[in-house]
């Protein structure tokens, strides 16, 4: 945009320019009265600004569109982003769920055997501590 900006700029400023050098030599070599160069000095400056304005008005309608496509491949970058990181957040989701429900598995299972191991060990305490294998 700041290209654009520099252009229409240097644009400006040649054709201005280019305007007053123009009107300055017409006044030089010009064979005609003072009154008929200040009416056609002022016909060119009419032309000139006219000219300058419709000029104006394009680079203007230019950059508003410009402008507009840019926020509408904006909007769409983003939306397109918003929906991948949904997307991506959704799948995480249900590999951490996967993940979690996997680890409680293994975590019951791990506790089935440490209780069964506990209770076999009781079990297995408690017949040497009888009376009965005491005696003989």
């Amino acid at each position: 945009m700041d290209d654009n900006n520099n252009e229409l700029g240097s644009f400006l400023a040649g054709f201005v320019i280019g305007g007053l050098v123009g009107a300055a030599a017409a006044l030089i070599l010009a064979p005609q009265s003072g009154e008929e160069t200040r009416t056609q000095i002022a016909g060119k400056s009419r032309d000139l600004r006219q000219t300058s304005g419709e000029r104006l008005q394009q680079y203007r309608d230019m950059a508003d569109g410009r402008t507009q496509e840019y926020r509408e491949r904006a909007s769409g970058l983003v939306t397109d982003a918003r929906s991948r990181v949904q997307e991506t957040s959704g799948r995480m989701q249900e590999q951490a769920r996967i993940v979690l429900d996997s680890g409680k598995d293994r975590a019951s299972q791990v506790k089935a055997q440490v209780d069964t191991y506990i209770r076999k060990s009781e079990d297995d305490n408690e017949e040497d501590d009888s009376p009965e294998t005491a005696e003989s």
